[in-house]
Order: structure tokens, then C-alpha cells, then sequence
């Protein structure tokens, strides 16, 4: 008998294990691939691209490879997204405008089609790890709840971990992070002197070097999506002031230095001309000097930001050279859209009184200069400063002109591309971006993805512009559409629409453009050439048909306020259980434009204090809270306060703690406290949440993030709470432009 400890033995009588079959192995050489999403960022803002914003790191990358000056986006940051991920056209995979709402129709579901595999979906299948990290916004946010469904957030769509927020924008001081599947605190405070941009680069860090210390021979993708350069325009104090001097001059000035450096840079021809002025912005002189200063300032804010994520970005690449994967990494940097127009002719400090139909008067404004890009601010800088981002292109982010489809895209791989400052010129699109990687990787897409079988890519690659400035330019032709903008550009040529919104589509002026001599759109040569301009309108139908864009849909208001109503349905009442954590403001009680009452079920100590629940962030929202001995509601609608205290101290025990918030026939609210059922207290006030109540989401028992009120956060609730009740009334009114101005300042 042999020995039963011996292993030979064990080993021959062992049941034979299945065989497994081997991992995935990544093609031989494939490099790491990390991609930098800037958000909102112009044309012209980067230094490398002819802007005075400090950004040493971007330019440093575009000295060691290239730099492109007709690379296109598709205006908004969803759908650019969608096709940067998907290598297919935003229409084509469900994304036809944003995340925020399903209008029904197979090119606006809001969500990535199943069908159109992203990019860390077909490398998965090769051997790469996947990282994502910051803005996802490819969802829709009524899924982003804590019960999903999941399988369109990052992890469902083959990254393999995921740090950063769901939404279009959120605070960057106190931002609403999800880390994999679920919703987490951010690490830090203003006050602890915590910024997002700076965190972000952290868990970027991190994932690689966790990476490297378990797989240091395996590739990898991280995809860095900052939220500079969008609203909130939120950056260190210092670094604001410090950029005021540089701005002093105003936007006109800025556009011509500007313009000088593109064309020493020689990313513009030399007989680049400036457009005028976009429409409503004034010349910088025909305003008074406390104007100046306000514009000036904010635009400091927009471009402290993007200097401050460049100081981050440093960070980061000093740590792939430690690390000894530098060389081996292609980098792309690169924007999602041009710089926004949501700030109005006149900038904002806090958008979201405006949202709700309280004005923010200028003298507001300038009296609040020294606030902006702090934490109790949401800022935006004017339409003359957004014309400068996009110098030398013509309007802003929304529009299928140059200044909302034109982007900044500088690529480098020190280890395999032999340019060094080159610029490329050929004509290149987000949908291209999918088709050149996989080309680069000599791999081919995926036939079928988890049994779902897999619509052709759409983009091209422009991998061989990579190594030869004289590569061929792209054959195929490419379509542009958003809100009614329409656009085509094919072979040098371009044909473009700015479509009013309410009008008829029939009554849209085409004009025609030769990029190839008209880089700025300035010469419309559509009554010189009518044939080009037929054609290539023709052309614009036959690829609408094709990808889903039709039918062509402008609604603004109606779109938003339909998705509302559709995911609450008949729902008017919300009960929030102790234990429950934070809960995004898509899937929040929707509070806008109607009468609700709060009740909280609480047992009191004597001395017990707190946030009974919260919803929203320093500037809009609304806390109902238990201070001093009194019950406490404060409604807070862009910065102005509306409180109301029980006239009565609460007593030691059980009680039921509320407020009634009814809408008044006049307008406004009149609002009740209410303990155990009966009146404690009133107040009547002309605000109200008209279209919007905050970003930040909700909480019970503790205000989170950036307080609603004036108490330091989170205030957690002392005492016991058992729930929180949440009942609307049937009476909500939305007022659809409204609504659409406040939610596509969102995106």
C-alpha cells in the first residue's frame, strides 16, 4: 500500500481538473493607451494650440508627437463620447443628444446600444486591463440610482474599475463620486484643501501602479475624463487672481493674439482671417469697468481650472516616467466639444438662481467677484470669452459651425511615432478615434460581444497620418447634427446649418465652406456655388436616413420635461428608511414647479441636533433640520436663503417633523413647518424651484457634500431617525424653455 501523504500518489488518483482555456493575450508589443477628456475646452485654449493658460504638460506631450488641427467632435459631450468610446456615429449607437433623456426613437435612447461595443469591451477580449476615471455621462441618469440597472455604467461596459461621477458635471469640491458600483464620500473638504481634478490623477496613479505591481507585463487603457474645463468653473484662489492681469485686455485683444500664435504654430494657414464677433457679444470696449473686471475674473476662473488640471496632469506622467512605462504609452489628449455658451452674454456667478427665475443683476455679480470659483459658486464665463476658447472658429458647443465641433487632439507615443511637434492637418472625427487604435494594434473589431452580434465600426482610421503628414485625407464623408444644427463635410468642403429652435427646418439657411482656404468659416460661398451646396445637402439626408438622425427633433423643453414624467410615472410618493445612503438628484423626489410635504418620523433627546435630510449643495437646494432646540427648513434657491424656525422649542420624545411646501397662485411658495401634524411656524416667499433643484443628490440624516445650509457639514443627525417621507402633490407645472436652458447648462 503506498503512502498517503505521498504527492506522486495523490496526484494519481486526483479527479483530471477541466481544462481552462488561456486567458486572453494582448498582440505582441500593444502598448498601454491612456486618454485625457477634457471638458468644454475651446479650440485655442491649450498652450500648444495658441492660448496664454499655462499648460506645459499638454504642450510637453504635443513636442514628443502631434498635434491635429482638423479633428472634429460631434458639439455635446455625451454623444462625443459615445462615438470616441464606440467608434461608431452618436445617432447610430442610441446617443443621438444626451444622456439625460429617451425620447423613444432608435438614435435618442440616451444609452450606448449593445450592439456597439466600446473600446475597453474589444480590448478585454486581447488582454487589457481596463481603468476609467472621471466623467461617464453615457447612461442615462435616471439609471444611476443605487439600483442601476448597472450594465451601462462603466463596469458594464468593459472597464474593469471605475472612480468618478455619472453625470455631465457635478462640484469639484465636493463632488457625487461612485467608485465601481457604488456611490462614495468624496476623500477631502474644501476646507482640507481637496479638489476632484487632483483626485482624479490620484486614482489614476493608482490604478497603474496597482496595475504594475500585479501585472506589470500586461497592457493597459486608462481613460482620464476630467471635469475641467465645464461649469463649475471652480479653481485654488490664487491661481484665479493670478490670471486676471492676463486677461485684462478682453476678448477682442485675445482673439487676434490668438489667431498670431496659430498661424506661427502653423496650425492655420497664414491668410486665416477672424469671423466677427458671434452674435449678442459686444465689443470688449462698450463695457464699463466694473464689467471688465466681473468678465475678466471669470474667465480667470475657466483658465485657472485648466491650468490647475495641467499641474495635475504633470503629476501623472512624471509617474508613467518612474515608473518606466513612458515611452511605451500612447497618450491622446483631447476635448470633448468647444467652449460653452451656457454662461449667457453676461457670465454667471451662481447659475442656479437664473435656472429658477431669480435674476442675478449685475451688481450681484460684481459684488460677488471675490466668491467666484469657490465652493458655495457655480460659475460661468461670458459668450465673449467662449468665442476667444474657440478662436479662430465661429460660434460655440451646441453648434455644428467650427467653434462647436473643432477640438484640440495631440497624440503621442514616444516608442513607436518618430514626429516630434508635428501638426497634422487632415479632417479626422470622434468615431475615428476607435477604428485608429485598433489599427495601431493590428486588431480587428469584434464580430459579436457577449452574444450580441456587433454593427460595423463607422469611423476611419487615420493611423497612417500618424507617421507621414501626407497621408491620404479621408474619403469618406461625415455628418453633423445636434439640436437641428446641422452639417457635412466632405473632401475640403463643408456645408452647415444653425437651426433656430421652434422654426422650421425647411427655413434653415445652408452655407457652404472650403476648409481647405477657409479654416475660420468666413466665406460662404454658397451662392457661388450652388451645385457643391445641393450635393452635399443631399448627401447630409442620405447619411440622416442612414444613421438614425431622423426624425429631426429641436425640442428642447418638451424633451426634458416628457423623460421626467415617463421614469416618475404615477409616482408621488418617496420613503427613505435610516441606513439608506445617498441617492442622485435624477432619481430624487422631483420636487420642481409643485406643492410636497416632508415628514420625518424622530425620537429626540434633549439637546439632539442635525440634518433630518438634505438635497442639494451650497448653491440650490433645500435642508430640513433639527438646531438649537427648533425645527429649521431652508429653502435655497441660487444662494438666496428662504427660512423658516419653529416658533416652540421640540421636546424630548417622538415626533413626526415636517414641512408643507405649497405653491401659491400668484407664484412663489408658502411654507409650513409642521410638528407632530400641526403648524409650528410659516413663511410665504415669491421663490421657488422652478426648473431645477441642485446637481448633488440626497441624503437623510446628514447633509454630505457642500452644505445647503448654514451649518458645517454633513451635521449628522443626533437622534434616531427612522424615516423620511417624501409625498407630491399632483399640481407640478414645468416650464419647458426653462427647464431645457437649466439642463443643457448640464451637459
Amino acid at each position: 500500500m503506498g503512502d498517503k501523504t505521498d504527492p506522486a500518489a495523490i496526484r494519481a488518483k486526483a479527479t483530471p481538473r477541466p481544462h481552462w482555456p488561456d486567458a486572453p493575450r494582448p498582440p505582441h508589443g500593444a502598448p498601454n493607451i491612456l486618454v485625457v477628456l477634457f471638458d468644454d475646452v475651446g479650440f485655442s485654449d491649450f498652450g500648444c494650440y495658441g492660448s496664454p493658460i499655462a499648460t506645459p504638460t499638454i504642450d510637453a506631450i504635443a513636442a514628443r508627437g502631434l498635434r491635429y488641427s482638423g479633428f472634429h467632435t460631434t458639439a455635446m459631450c455625451s454623444t462625443t463620447r459615445a462615438a470616441l468610446l464606440t467608434g461608431r456615429n452618436h445617432h447610430s449607437v442610441g446617443m443621438g443628444c444626451l444622456a439625460n433623456f429617451d425620447s423613444g426613437l432608435p438614435g435618442y435612447r440616451g444609452k450606448i446600444s449593445r450592439a456597439a461595443a466600446t473600446l475597453p469591451e474589444m480590448l478585454r477580449g486581447h488582454g487589457y486591463r481596463n481603468y476609467m476615471v472621471g466623467k461617464w455621462h453615457v447612461t442615462p441618469l435616471t439609471e444611476t440610482g443605487p439600483s442601476g440597472p448597472f450594465d451601462g455604467w462603466p463596469l458594464g461596459r468593459g472597464f474593469d474599475r471605475f472612480y468618478g461621477f455619472m453625470d455631465a458635471e457635478t462640484d469639484q469640491y465636493a463632488p457625487e463620486l461612485v467608485r465601481d458600483n457604488t456611490p462614495i464620500e468624496p476623500p477631502g473638504t474644501f476646507e482640507s484643501g481637496y479638489h476632484l481634478t487632483a483626485d482624479l490623477v490620484d486614482q489614476t496613479i493608482r490604478y497603474i501602479a496597482d496595475h504594475l505591481a500585479d501585472a506589470p507585463t500586461t497592457p493597459w487603457l486608462a481613460w482620464l475624463a476630467f471635469g475641467a474645463c465645464h461649469a463649475p468653473h471652480q479653481a485654488p484662489a490664487s491661481l484665479i487672481r493670478s490670471h486676471d492681469a492676463l486677461f485684462a485686455h478682453g476678448w477682442d485683444f485675445e482673439r487676434a493674439q490668438r489667431l498670431e500664435r496659430q498661424k506661427a504654430m502653423g496650425l492655420v494657414p497664414p491668410d486665416t482671417v477672424l469671423p466677427p464677433r458671434n452674435d449678442h457679444v459686444r465689443a470688449w470696449d462698450e463695457h464699463g469697468p466694473d464689467e471688465q473686471r466681473l468678465f475678466t475674473r471669470l474667465q480667470s476662473a475657466f483658465a485657472a481650472m485648466l491650468a490647475h488640471a495641467d499641474q495635475q496632469l504633470a503629476r501623472l506622467m512624471a509617474f508613467l516616467e518612474e515608473a518606466g512605462v513612458a515611452d511605451d504609452t500612447l497618450v491622446l489628449v483631447l476635448s470633448d466639444n468647444g467652449a460653452s455658451q451656457e454662461g449667457g452674454p453676461l457670465g454667471m456667478v451662481n447659475a442656479m438662481g437664473p435656472y429658477n427665475f431669480r435674476p442675478e443683476l449685475m451688481p450681484e455679480k460684481i459684488a460677488r467677484i471675490d466668491d467666484i470659483g469657490g465652493p458655495d459658486t457655480h460659475s460661468n464665463f461670458p459668450h465673449g470669452w467662449a468665442m476667444a476658447s474657440n478662436t479662430p472658429l465661429r460660434r460655440y458647443k451646441q453648434n455644428t459651425h467650427g467653434g462647436g465641433i473643432r477640438d484640440p487632439l495631440v497624440i503621442s507615443w514616444p516608442a513607436r511615432l518618430r514626429a516630434r511637434g508635428e501638426v497634422r492637418h487632415q479632417f479626422a472625427h470622434a468615431c475615428d478615434l476607435v477604428p485608429t487604435l485598433l489599427d495601431l494594434l493590428d486588431l480587428a473589431p469584434p464580430a459579436s460581444v457577449a452574444g450580441v452580434a456587433q454593427m460595423p465600426l463607422e469611423g476611419v482610421s487615420f493611423a497612417a497620418s500618424l507617421a507621414d503628414a501626407q497621408a491620404p485625407p479621408r474619403a469618406k464623408a461625415q455628418y453633423f447634427e445636434m439640436f437641428g444644427h446641422r452639417g457635412l463635410w466632405r473632401d475640403g468642403w463643408k456645408a452647415v446649418a444653425f437651426h433656430p429652435p421652434g422654426k422650421s427646418f425647411d427655413a434653415d439657411v445652408w452655407e457652404l465652406y472650403h476648409l481647405e482656404q477657409d479654416f475660420a468659416e468666413v466665406r460662404d460661398l454658397a451662392a457661388e456655388r450652388p451645385d457643391i451646396l445641393k450635393a452635399l445637402v443631399d448627401a447630409w439626408w442620405v447619411e440622416a436616413d442612414r444613421h438614425a438622425v431622423l426624425p429631426l427633433d429641436d425640442r428642447f423643453g418638451p424633451r426634458f420635461a416628457e423623460n421626467a414624467a415617463r421614469f416618475h410615472g404615477p409616482r408621488r410618493r418617496f420613503v427613505f428608511h435610516r441606513g439608506m445612503g445617498h441617492l442622485p438628484t435624477d432619481v430624487a423626489p422631483d420636487v420642481r414647479s409643485r406643492s410636497y410635504r416632508i415628514e420625518a418620523e424622530a425620537r429626540l433627546d434633549a439637546g439632539d441636533q442635525g440634518v433630518l435630510i438634505a438635497h442639494g449643495d451650497a448653491t440650490c437646494g433645500y435642508s430640513l433640520f433639527v438646531r438649537d432646540g427648533h425645527l429649521v427648513h431652508d429653502m435655497n434657491v441660487g444662494g438666496a436663503h428662504v427660512v423658516v424656525t419653529s416658533t416652540a422649542r421640540l421636546t424630548p420624545g417622538p415626533h413626526s417633523l415636517g414641512v408643507a411646501v405649497r405653491a401659491r397662485p400668484e407664484g412663489g411658495r408658502r411654507i409650513v413647518l409642521l410638528v407632530d401634524g400641526q403648524a409650528a411656524g410659516a413663511v410665504e416667499t415669491p421663490l421657488a424651484f422652478v426648473n431645477f433643484v441642485s446637481w448633488s443628490g440626497l441624503d437623510i440624516g446628514r447633509d454630505r457634500g457642500s452644505p445647503v445650509a448654514d451649518y458645517a457639514a454633513p451635521f449628522a443627525f443626533t437622534g434616531h431617525l427612522k424615516r423620511v417621507t417624501v409625498t407630491m402633490d399632483d399640481d407640478q407645472a414645468l416650464d419647458g424653455d426653462g427647464l431645457a436652458q437649466a439642463e443643457l447648462a448640464r451637459q
